[in-house]
């Protein structure tokens, strides 16, 4: 993301290819390496585990993957990012504006863009999510296509507006996937990419007690197991991204989310966490600057 050399990052510990829990040392597994950029914050596995092939790690049912509460239908879902987007966007000519969604997962993102009046695209690597949003929301074989993001190709200028939800941490080479969207966007439009924050209080909270508890394990990522984050993201990984690549980011804002402690501690934690930007998830706004090819 920055460009700096991987050889001076800092090791935060090792991570299981299986939940780890309070004990990770009674578990048994194979382990891989998680580190730390010194340029921008940015923390990821080293060596970084590579499947065989997608399906290996996409290729199960969403109803193991995601909760049950990802499927309901929710009326507000998605329609604060629309509101934002329509503040930040400049539709000069008053077109239909184009969407793509990259990693539509089962098509709610999609089906929501469609309804608010976007002509949407989109795609999507494991089988069973990309069947699921064909059958159960009627997206369009025409509109979502099967196939990662290092497959894909767009027409250059086609979009107003790019969504990566929840996407970028599974993506093997994120900055690469970024400037290749940023091809397909129109000059002066908008991409939005909600991550995990490297700086997400709970994860320090977790790495503090395994020191505490003299082991070299950490919290962060899970390369090899469910949900196979790859990447955490700081500001400083995009900031610097930029001005590498001539774009501009416009807005970035940190989600709290749920914090996976107990319940009791919600109360001090949640406002925490509010106050000092220590949340779950990280949202950014990236621009392509109208000058930019």
């Amino acid at each position: 993301m920055c460009g700096d050399s991987a050889h001076g990052h800092s090791v935060i510990g090792k991570r299981l290819n299986r939940s780890q829990g309070l004990f990770p040392r009674r578990k048994k597994g194979v382990t891989t390496t998680i580190v730390k950029c010194s340029g921008c914050g940015l923390i990821y596995a080293n060596p970084l585990p590579v499947p065989l092939n997608i399906q290996d790690h996409y290729g199960i049912p969403p109803e193991e993957y995601w909760r049950e509460i990802h499927f309901e239908q929710n009326d507000d879902y998605f329609s604060d990012t629309i509101r934002k987007f329509r503040s930040m966007y400049n539709n000069q000519h008053n077109d239909t504006l184009k969407a793509l969604d990259i990693g539509a997962g089962f098509g709610a993102t999609m089906a929501v863009l469609e309804k608010a009046g976007f002509d949407v695209y989109g795609f999507e690597p494991s089988e069973p999510f990309y069947e699921r949003a064909v059958t159960k929301l009627g997206i369009s074989k025409e509109k979502i296509r099967l196939g990662a993001m290092e497959d894909m190709d767009y027409p250059e200028g086609m979009f107003d507006f790019i969504s990566y939800g929840a996407v970028l941490e599974h993506i093997y080479d994120p900055g690469e996937s970024i400037c290749k969207a940023m091809k397909w966007l129109k000059p002066g439009g908008l991409i939005q990419i909600e991550v995990p924050s490297s700086k997400w209080l709970v994860h320090k909270i977790f790495n503090l007690y395994y020191r505490l508890s003299l082991t070299d394990y950490c919290a962060n990522l899970s390369p090899m197991h469910e949900p196979f984050h790859l990447y955490e993201f700081h500001i400083n990984s995009f900031q610097n991204h930029a001005r590498l690549n001539g774009y501009e980011i416009v807005h970035s804002e940190y989600y709290v989310c749920e914090t996976f402690m107990p319940r009791f501690t919600d109360f001090i934690l949640i406002p925490l966490m509010k106050a000092t930007g220590t949340g779950m998830q990280l949202s950014v706004w990236l621009k392509k600057t109208e000058n930019r090819n």
